[in-house]
């Protein structure tokens, strides 16, 4: 089991799906948005940044051009969108914003607000990784803890059918969300998101790609055929564990290697998995047209 799957609090990461489901439509428009305002021209869009954009040094690779660039909307406001709050002071407002969106009780047991945008930058970049630190999480934990059950006959250990159960719901909340309603809200908000990644030190490249990246990865990860095998990693020492389901891993090497995002898809059950992914591939030809 996963690093990141195996912890109790990792049952966050479920909710976090939303997160990234959400902000994947949104990075996409949202950037659109943001490109359709800048006052001076340019060859290529440029990302929102914090300082003047200086060109690179002889000998310096030169920024990456933006892999998804895409039309405007077919119809733009007349009138200018009211100022966003700067990215330090924006948790009132972006909670207010997700509380129309979802409903209040829902962003109150679900998300966590403080610092949601840069936590949502840096969790959806550390989904494609092999480690999503817990700390970072746009979300709360969620009821339960990873269950694994061992065969009759001395087989191998494998993940709980009834793991699937504590995802459920939640995967039933991602699909009933108003997809068109998400992306007013994030074409308005983006320019936040893209300083955020930019502060989190890739100045100079999109968010919005970083995102189709993401959705490419958990798009492709297959739905294994039967729940996965795992091991509980031996951990010496005179204190004994009292959360030993922390210590999980995927017996198949191809799966432990696999990005957080990935594992986590795996660990959700098969039906889960399928459904989840049939809304990223839904997203994914919204976020990019090629």
């Amino acid at each position: 089991m996963p690093r990141e799957p195996e912890r109790d609090d990792n049952s966050r990461l479920s909710l976090y799906l939303f997160a990234l489901l959400v902000l994947a439509v949104a990075g996409y428009f949202g950037w659109q948005y943001y490109q359709s305002r800048q006052a001076q021209p340019a060859p290529e869009p440029e990302p929102v940044a914090t300082a003047p954009v200086v060109p690179p040094a002889p000998g310096e690779p030169a920024a990456p051009a933006i892999q998804h660039p895409v039309e405007p909307p077919a119809a733009e406001p007349a009138t200018e969108p009211t100022p966003l709050p700067a990215l330090a002071d924006a948790d009132p407002y972006v909670g207010d914003r997700l509380g129309e969106l979802l409903g209040r009780p829902n962003v109150l047991r679900f998300l966590q607000l403080e610092g949601f945008v840069k936590r949502t930058v840096a969790t959806v970049d550390n989904l494609g990784r092999s480690h999503a630190p817990v700390l970072v999480w746009p979300v709360n934990p969620t009821p339960g803890q990873f269950a694994s059950v061992k065969g009759a006959d001395g087989a191998a250990e494998t993940i709980h059918p009834d793991n699937a159960a504590r995802y459920t719901p939640f995967v039933r909340f991602v699909e009933s969300v108003d997809t068109g309603q998400a992306v007013a809200l994030y074409r308005r908000l983006y320019p936040l998101f893209q300083q955020a990644y930019e502060e989190l030190g890739f100045g100079g490249r999109y968010f919005n790609d970083r995102l189709v990246q993401v959705l490419d990865q958990l798009i492709a990860t297959p739905v294994p055929a039967s729940p996965p095998a795992v091991v509980l990693v031996e951990v010496k020492g005179e204190v004994v564990s009292t959360r030993p389901w922390v210590r999980y891993e995927y017996v198949d090497p191809k799966l432990q290697a696999m990005s957080a995002g990935q594992k986590i898809l795996l660990r959700m059950g098969a039906d889960n998995q399928r459904r989840v992914q049939a809304k990223l591939v839904d997203i994914r030809g919204r976020v990019a047209r090629r």
